[in-house]
């Protein structure tokens, strides 16, 4: 099979009908096996009522449906698990991606030979108050993950070799980073392409301001498992290290200082307790000690759990 396109939706019964027709004509017109997997993820406006008609013609069709709302990345991590094709392409359900993008994004995972193929809508049309906090994200992105030639690391519209996909796992609301994800699972050949961004025709956004609280989380906690996933010490021993060592350091000074005091018979003003320095040295003196033991247990959660020693193994002969 050469293409699957994955698309997880929530409450787009309107634009499901267009949106599949239009995908099956431009797989069509360019002679590709394909299938379409939609995941409904907790619809409640009639969503999997309108693909159980549409799979009635369209055999291509196939779909998942959630009990409940999961999240976009729940919907993704199982329509990559479903995937059969060599080409996987994911896209939104509202019609803002265009599928004529398709072919393009297939051609450049086939022939150019990249691992993920990250779409950008140079020209978009949400208002400023999200598109602003985006290039912010995208921004820091950028920097924390060292992928410097993607502009729009959250658009929907990207294409996957099919290895790529059967090996990262998408939780909580990671969707926004999987080229980060891809990077840190070894598939280091990411693109970029230019897209086109619809405007919305159906239905509303179903995502709040809360997104960029959650982006900004979810983005320190991909970068920190990514870096020190399978050796937490080294990250938590660090900090306590130089903690335990800052506070150890004003200690000596604090002690010296009394003692110079003493020998030399100088009058001691106050107490080396009535000092603000003391209770800095104490503070960082435990700290250093408690990052110390969550190094310690980190390690040991590391060490115990099932997939410490699974690493991604490109080749073999």
């Amino acid at each position: 099979m050469d293409i699957s396109v994955v698309i997880p939706l929530y409450n787009e019964v309107e634009s499901l009908p267009e949106l599949t027709s239009w995908i099956s004509r431009v797989m069509a017109e360019n002679s590709f096996l394909y299938e379409i997997i939609l995941i409904d993820d907790g619809s409640t406006d009639g969503s999997w009522q309108m693909i159980n008609k549409l799979r009635l013609d369209n055999t291509f069709i196939k779909g998942i449906k959630f009990r409940r709302n999961y999240g976009k990345s729940a919907a993704l991590n199982v329509g990559f698990d479903a995937a059969q094709g060599n080409v996987i392409i994911t896209m939104d359900a509202d019609l803002q991606d265009s599928p004529d993008e398709i072919p393009e994004l297939y051609r450049r995972i086939v022939e150019e030979g990249y691992d993920l193929i990250s779409g950008w809508k140079a020209k978009r049309y949400d208002p400023l108050s999200k598109t602003l906090p985006t290039k912010v994200f995208n921004w820091a992105t950028r920097k924390m993950s060292g992928i410097d030639n993607l502009h729009d690391f959250n658009c929907g519209l990207k294409s996957y070799r099919k290895n790529v996909v059967k090996n990262i796992e998408v939780y909580g609301e990671m969707h926004r980073y999987i080229p980060v994800i891809a990077k840190w699972a070894g598939f280091t050949k990411i693109g970029e392409q230019v897209v086109e961004h619809r405007a919305r025709k159906y239905g509303v956004t179903k995502f709040g301001m809360s997104r960029f609280i959650n982006g900004l989380l979810d983005l320190m906690s991909i970068f920190f498992v990514g870096k020190f996933g399978k050796r937490p010490m080294h990250f938590f021993g660090s900090l306590g290290a130089l903690s335990f060592c800052a506070g150890t350091i004003c200690a000596l000074w604090l002690v010296g200082d009394k003692l110079y005091d003493l020998a030399n018979h100088i009058p001691v003003s106050r107490e080396i307790t009535a000092k603000p320095l003391f209770y800095f040295a104490l503070v960082a003196i435990i700290i250093g000690s408690q990052m110390f033991l969550t190094g310690f247990v980190a390690e040991l959660v590391a060490r115990a759990a099932p997939e410490r020693n699974k690493y991604q193994i490109e080749d073999s002969i």
